[in-house]
Parts: C-alpha cells; sequence; structure tokens
C-alpha cells in the first residue's frame, strides 16, 4: 500500500460501522472500508474519482 493513500484504520471504521447500512438493497455491498477511504481520499486530494488509484 503506498503511503500517499489514505486507508481509515479499525478504530476509524468500528466508529462509523453503526452509521452504515446493514441490510443488503440490490447490488452486493463491496468493501466499505475501501469505499469511503476512497471518498475521503478524493476530497483531500481534489482528483476525481476516475482518478483515484486501483488501491
Amino acid at each position: 500500500m503506498s503511503e500517499t493513500l489514505f486507508w481509515l484504520s479499525e478504530a476509524q471504521m468500528e466508529r462509523l460501522r453503526p452509521l452504515l447500512p446493514d441490510k443488503v438493497r440490490g447490488v452486493a455491498r463491496v468493501d466499505d472500508r475501501r469505499v469511503i477511504s476512497g471518498i475521503v481520499h478524493v476530497l483531500k486530494s481534489g482528483c476525481r474519482w476516475f482518478d483515484t488509484p486501483a488501491e
């Protein structure tokens, strides 16, 4: 994992977990940590979602 990428820690995910939906509706969910970390990375860096790293 690159040092420039933002990843939520386990403690941060535990604080967010009660706020996340727990029922699957429609498409199966992917890794919540990956999605939320990607959103934070886009907001911090100002890049487009399309330009985010694959990790």
